[in-house]
Formats: C-alpha cells, structure tokens, sequence
C-alpha cells in the first residue's frame, strides 16, 4: 500500500496573504486546538465534532494539511499516554511477581483474569473512543469540498494512513512502557484457562470403556447413555464459553499490537500442558507405547481448542483454497483424524505440526534419558523401543541418542565394579534394541565402540563370550531364554528369518518394486563409516559385532574348544547332544576346518561309548577275572572311560598320586581288555580326571557323594584304617603334605572327618567320624544327599587355560624378546610386535595378535623379568 505524499504547505503563499486571511488562520488553528482537546478531554462527548470538522476545513482550505494531521495525532497520542496506558499498567503493578505470589498461593485462580479482562476493557474503550474521534477528523479532511471539486485527493488513502499512524503510536507507547511482569502474566492466564479445559476433556478421554461392564452395569445402558450425551453437552458449552473469553482476551491484546506475545504466551502455555502430559503418560513403565495415547490428546484437548479460537477469531481458512500452500499428509480431510472437525484449516494444520514435533521430541528426549534402563528390560521393554524408533524417524536426532547413550555406558556400566558377563548381556541387549531402531547397524557401530574397547582390556572377555554363546540361557544374564537355547541357536534363528525374507523379497520383487525401492533411497548420516557399505546392503550380525570385541575367531574358537574339554572330561555319561548341537552351529558361522579338532574331541566320546560297550562284552568270555574283582567290591560295569585324541585335545593337567590296590587293579584290567580289543593300542590313564560316584555307610547313616578322583583316593584309605596323620597319608597317597591339607578340607566340611593337631604342630592327625553324632560336635553337615562334583577348591581344571596355552607357545619368543630390548633399550609395544613378525625365525613362527603379546609381556612384568614405563618396555634392572 502506497502511503499518501504529505501535503506541504507552501510558505510562499503566506507572503500574498492579508491581515484577515492570516486573522482567519489563527483563528481557525485555536478553534482546532480547542476542538482537539475537548474531543480527547476524556469525558467522551463527540459534541465539539463540528467546530473540529469546520475549523478542519478552514485549515485544510489555506494548504494546511499535515498541521492538522500532526496536531491531533499527536494530541491523541499525549491521551493515550495519560488516560490509557498508564492506568492500564496500574492495574499489574500487584503482580509484579506473580511467580512469588503463586507460589506462596496468594492468588486465587480468578483474581488475574478478572484483573486482565478489567484492563482489556478499560483500555479497549479508550483506544474505540480515541478511533471514534479520529474518524471524525477522516470525515472532515474527506469532506472537503475543494479537493471533493477538483478530485485532488485520496480519502481511503488517508483513513488508511492515519489509522495505521495511530495504531502503531498505539503499539509503540504500550511497548515503551511494558513492565517485565505483563509476559508471565499472560502466560499464567492461559495456562491457567488450558488446564481448565484439558480438565475437563481429560475427564470424558478417561472415562472407562462400556465394554467392561458387567450385566448389572449394562442394564443401566440407556440411562447411561442419556448421562453421556448430557455430559457431551456440558463440554460442550463449557469449551465454548472458555474459548468465548480467551478469544475475546486475544482479540483485544491484538488490538494493541500484542499479537506475537501473545501467540507466544497461549503456544508456550499449551507446550508446556502437552510436557505435561507426555510425562506423566510416559513414567517409568516401558513396557507399554504411549505415542498413540499422546497423539489422541493432541486431537482431542489442544486441536479442538485453537479449532475454537480460530473461528472465533476469524483465522479459520479451508485448507483447499487456492491461497493455501501448504500441502502436507497431515493437512488431508479424514475426519477421524480430527473429532468434531469437518474440514481442517490451513492455520490448524499448523499448528497440529508443531504440537506432534514438540510432543515427539519430548517423548524422544525422555526415551533417550531413560535409555539405559530401557535395554536392561529388553525384551519386555520393546513398546517404548519402537515409540523411540517412531520418534527419531520424525526428529531425525539419532545423534543425541548416540551421545546420551556413550555418556550413560560409561558412567553405569563400563566401570571396574560391573563383571564382564553383565557388560556382554548389556551389550548383547543394547545390539537386539538398536536393531530395531537401526536396522542398518550404522549408529549402534558408534554406541557399541566404547564397549568393545573396554571389553578389549578384560582378561576374562573371551572366556565369558563362549559361555554366554554355550549356556543355554538365550543370552540373557538371568536365563530368562527359551528353554535349552543359547544365544547361537537365537542367532542362527534371527540370520534364517532375515535370509528367508530376503529371498522371498528377491523372489516377489518386480520393476514397480525397484522402482519403489529405488525411490525410497536415502543416503547414509554422516556419522556412517564408509567402508562398512551403503544401509541398504549391510545388515546387523550379533555374532561379528561379539567377535569383534575378541579381533579374532581363532582365539573364540581356541577357548570354546578349553571349555567343551573340560566339560567332555567332567562328564559321568557319554550325553554330548547339546554339545553336538552347539558345534555344528559354530561350524556355520566359523568354518569346518577351524573346528575340527572340536569335532575330533566329540568323536572320541562317541568312540568311548562303544568301545566300553565293548570292553564290559568280554566280561562273559573271561569270567574268572571278573570274579577275582568282584571280590574286591569293583567291577568292570562300575567303570566307564573317555579315551581321548591327546593331538587334538588341549593340554591335559596331570597331577599323580597313588590308587587304592582295587582301584588300581580295576584300571589295570580294563587297559588289558582295551589292548586285546584294539591291538596295539594302549591306554595311558590319567588318574586326576574323571568322576566318582560313591556310598560311604556308617554305623548311623549312609551317604553319597560325587567327587573328582583325588577326593575318593584319600576316603578310601580311611576304609581299613581310621585316622592317619598328614604325614603318613601324604606317603600313603604319594602327593605333597600341603596337597592333603587341602583336600582333605573337602571331607572335613561334609562331616567326615575331623582334623587335630599331634605331637607335631605340622603333623596333622584326621580321623573318620562313624557316627552322626560325633560328626554334628565337630560341626560337619551330615545330612544324606548326593553331592555335585567337588572341583577342586583353588580353583584348578582338568585342562590347561588358553591363557596357559599362550604363556606355553610364547615361551618359544621370550629370548628374542630379551634379545631386542638388549640392543635397543626400550620399545613399544607396536614396535616388539612389527619385529617379531618380520625378524623372528623361530618355529612356528610369530603368528600371535597385538593383544596376546600383550597378556605375555604383562606376565613378563609380572615375574619382574620386563618393566613397564610410560609405555615402553625395558629389561628389569
């Protein structure tokens, strides 16, 4: 709009004038002034219009145009001033910490509307008085016969100009003089008259579903349903009269030029009920989505309140107008999408972006914080995952998610008193969570760094990586799996189904479909590592992310196969199924060949069972011998041998000592057997493995028990003699003094023996307790039950550790080592190992990773051969 060129007077003129014209001038501008000041005098008489609008004229007939405009504006502006704004301020100066009053609750809830709205219309009168008396000046300068004769001048023009004159001297003085409490105290007002209405709306959203009834309850229906559409009614009317007086409160501080604050005070009030109500919908309980629920209030409070206002304000657009430009799925025209509304509007639509934006990032921002707790309840946890997997595809802020995350791994979790299975359950957690909100792994590679870095530097990761793929406990930390499943059996299912769906994706899929796909394309975050592929081609591998942890499967393999050792040689059956099972998983994902020896050590308990199948067949054919043992209590079918591949087995631990005659013989004749069964083979027999099931029967009570085979050699030497000392026993046993002590210790504990001192202080004397009696005074438990194996109490396994396995083959590269750091000093760790690999010679050669030369150097230090300074190793001086 074009502003009207400003009348000049033309001074030049003044010279041609006469006394009387001049007269007549000063004349004219003292009945204006007069005028003027009468109009805005307060009292609110428009009598003085028509010696306004004359002396106007006059004015206006002499060239004097902007000296009438300037004049009364200005006089208007000086009452505005003095009857308007000042006494509008006046009325909060009370509450010039409202937020103080309210908290100490010195308000009550009426007392600031009825303040506001007493202002508003105070002030509104006197801005509609002061409009009244500039519309009198407008009709004057329109009605001026000379330019109304020559056509010289533009009346909408100038009511155009004036009253925008006015309106922003208006917003100018309440602008100037704003008190900082009038923001608060227009936010307080409508967040006050909100929670009156989302009180109201919650109370019919909540009330309880019909279909819970019971037939006393549904045989009150009709009166029922009479009571809900009364209540529908009373809603009704109560939203309309709420929305009555705000929107005539946003009318009025629009009026005076307060739209945007205002639009901020009702858009932060009603931001800060929807923060509100997503937190207390959300809660600590993850085991439920809300999104739908927040969404539906969002409908059902804020969006059928500002449908209200913006009709009562007049802002209410349909949507298909071609003025609208904006074109989003959310603006369409389902009704179900909008209760109560038939067409939304484009202003509506708006502001239903930004309360789902707002509400998605606050429910996002809670998730995220609580995200932690989140995947320790994982599965069960899974609604509020998929809540938070909707909510990051809206916000698109999987950063903060991933720096939230780290931060709370390694505060709660990546600390020295957390063990290493739970970090692995955690992890294994956290991977199957992030899966669904990542499909593609790029964000969970940059969350789940920390934990394998700090995995990295724990000695017992690898060994309880192999237990928690093995146990049958599903990979959760409290077996809560299906039952006999382990984590690789999940695995291998989770890898089949998302094989299955991408054949039959490749299978179904058709040019539309490529196309489709191909539409769907987005490029990956910038947080992606480039050398992993595009998301569409990489998928989530639980066991590649675990066995990256470790760097290499060689190490996995070499402990699982540690483990299923000492697992095969603890066995009293030859029941390997689940070990079969669990093998030939491993050999889908770790190659054939790099289990091999596992395989081996499984055949040979299958060749164990048949070959003792065997061996007690020829029981029949030579029955004297059998009978010379049977004298002795023994018999062949008491007997069950595991005969092993020693090649292809890890180290067996020896320990020797002597057999009871019986026992000894017993082993003796079955070896004979062997020999004549499998010539030439013979059998070396390691007597510290294996299992025992004996009954020990006294005068009172009988008792069994299962126990490695050092355990049942001592017991029995108590058979014919009832108290040793330490010493003879020791002789008797052929092991050290200090190896009965501790063995022993077992026994003494169950009650079977008690222990005393002799003549000599080291010379202990143990004797056999006969009856329960003597067994309870010494302390000892002598209840009757089977007992689980006894390992041994330090500790000890039947096989060599793959940490003992290394410090072995690595003795091999210790004289090179010496040899490098004697020529050079000292060297980093990086360095010792880049020269053994090019320089060392030895057989076999250096083949070993970073991290295990690192585990034999630390032994090194350990045994004060190598010392550790700054990172640099030296010889120990």
């Amino acid at each position: 709009m074009a502003e009207p060129a400003p009348a000049v007077a033309d001074l030049g003129i003044l010279d041609a004038l006469g006394g009387a014209a001049v007269d007549e001038i000063l004349h004219a501008y003292a009945g204006f002034c007069s005028a003027t000041d009468s109009l805005l005098s307060g009292s609110g008489d428009l009598s003085a219009g028509a010696d306004l609008v004359a002396h106007a004229h006059s004015l206006r007939g002499h060239g004097l145009l902007s000296l009438v405009r300037d004049h009364f504006l200005r006089a208007l502006e000086e009452s505005f001033e003095r009857n308007g704004s000042s006494k509008f301020w006046r009325h909060f100066e009370p509450y010039s910490n409202i937020l103080l009053l309210e908290s100490k609750s010195l308000i009550q809830d009426d007392e600031v509307q009825q303040v506001l709205c007493n202002a508003l219309e105070e002030i509104s009168s006197e801005k509609h008085y002061q409009e009244k008396c500039l519309s009198i000046l407008v009709h004057a300068l329109q009605s001026f016969e000379g330019d109304m004769l020559h056509g010289k001048h533009d009346a909408e023009a100038d009511r155009i100009f004036l009253f925008s004159k006015y309106q922003l001297m208006v917003s100018s003085i309440l602008m100037a003089t704003l008190p900082h409490c009038f923001p608060e105290i227009l936010h307080w007002y409508f967040k006050r008259r909100l929670e009156e209405i989302s009180t109201m709306m919650d109370d019919g959203i909540d009330s309880p579903d019909k279909d819970d009834m019971d037939l006393d309850e549904k045989s009150m229906c009709i009166k029922a349903g009479e009571m809900d559409i009364d209540e529908g009614h009373h809603q009704g009317k109560f939203l309309d009269e709420v929305v009555k007086n705000i929107g005539k409160v946003v009318r009025d501080l629009r009026d005076l030029g307060f739209t945007s604050m205002t639009e901020d005070a009702y858009a932060s009030a009603i931001f800060l009920l929807l923060k509100t109500k997503v937190h207390n919908l959300a809660g600590d309980d993850f085991r439920s989505s809300i999104l739908g629920a927040v969404k539906g209030w969002i409908q059902a409070v804020p969006l059928r309140f500002f449908k209200a206002l913006l009709s009562y304000l007049g802002d209410s657009y349909d949507y298909d107008s071609p003025s609208s430009g904006l074109k989003s799925p959310l603006a369409s025209r389902p009704s179900s999408c909008y209760p109560g509304i038939d067409a939304p509007s484009e202003g509506l639509v708006r502001w239903q972006l930004r309360l789902e934006y707002f509400a998605y990032e606050t429910l996002q921002d809670l998730r995220i914080a609580k995200l932690f707790e989140i995947i320790v309840d994982y599965p069960d946890s899974a609604p509020a995952i998929e809540d938070l997997k909707q909510c990051l595809e809206y916000t698109g802020q999987h950063s903060k998610l991933v720096k939230s995350f780290i931060s709370a791994l390694r505060y709660r979790l990546l600390t020295a008193g957390a063990s290493t299975n739970d970090i692995l359950h955690q992890y294994v957690s956290t991977i199957k969570a992030l899966r669904t909100i990542d499909p593609a792994g790029i964000f969970l590679e940059a969350v789940g760094e920390p934990i394998r870095e700090y995995l990295r530097g724990r000695k017992d990761t690898i060994k309880c990586i192999v237990t928690m793929l093995t146990d049958g406990s599903g990979g959760s930390p409290d077996g809560a799996g299906n039952a006999g499943d382990s984590l690789l059996e999940e695995l291998n299912r989770d890898e089949e189904s998302q094989e299955n769906s991408v054949f039959e994706d490749g299978f179904n899929s058709d040019d539309k479909q490529a196309w489709e796909i191909a539409a769907s394309w987005e490029p990956d975050p910038a947080e992606a590592d480039p050398l992993k592929g595009s998301r569409n081609q990489r998928k989530v591998d639980i066991l590649g992310m675990i066995v990256g942890i470790i760097g290499s499967k060689d190490q996995l393999v070499n402990e699982y196969r540690v483990m299923l050792a000492e697992k095969l040689l603890n066995k009293s059956d030859y029941d390997i199924d689940s070990e079969i099972r669990t093998l030939e998983l491993l050999k889908i994902h770790f190659g054939e060949s790099s289990m091999l020896k596992c395989e081996i050590m499984l055949n040979d308990l299958i060749d164990s069972k048949r070959t003792n199948s065997n061996i007690k067949a020829t029981i029949n054919q030579n029955p004297q011998s059998s009978a010379d043992l049977e004298d002795t209590g023994l018999s062949l079918d008491n007997l069950d041998s595991t005969i092993i591949s020693s090649n292809f087995w890890p180290p067996i631990q020896e320990e020797t000592f002597n057999l009871p005659e019986p026992v000894d013989q017993l082993l003796s004749d079955y070896a004979r057997r062997y020999n004549e069964v499998k010539t030439p083979r013979k059998l070396l027999w390691k007597k510290n493995i294996g299992t025992v099931k004996l009954e020990l029967q006294f005068e009172d009570r009988e008792m069994q028990f299962t126990v490695a085979p050092m355990h049942a050699a001592i017991i029995m030497q108590f058979q014919d003699q009832k108290s040793w000392t330490s010493k003879n026993l020791a002789i008797a046993m052929g092991v050290p003094v200090d190896v009965i002590n501790r063995r022993t210790s077992f026994w003494i504990s169950k009650g079977i023996l008690a222990e005393s001192v002799g003549s000599d202080s080291d010379d202990h004397i143990f004797s056999l307790m006969e009856s329960g009696a003597d067994a309870s005074r010494n302390g000892g438990n002598t209840e009757c039950f089977e007992e689980p194996l006894a390992g041994d109490e330090e500790g000890e396994n039947s096989v060599a550790s793959s940490e003992d396995q290394l410090r072995k083959e690595m003795t091999v590269y210790e004289k090179y080592i010496v040899g490098m750091l004697t020529n050079f000093g000292s060297m980093a760790l990086d360095r010792i190992h880049n020269t053994l690999k090019m320089f060392c010679v030895a057989d076999p050669p250096y083949d070993k990773s970073l991290q295990q030369l690192q585990s034999f150097l630390s032994g090194l230090v350990v045994e004060e051969k190598l010392e550790l300074r700054d990172g640099m190793y030296c010889l120990k001086k």
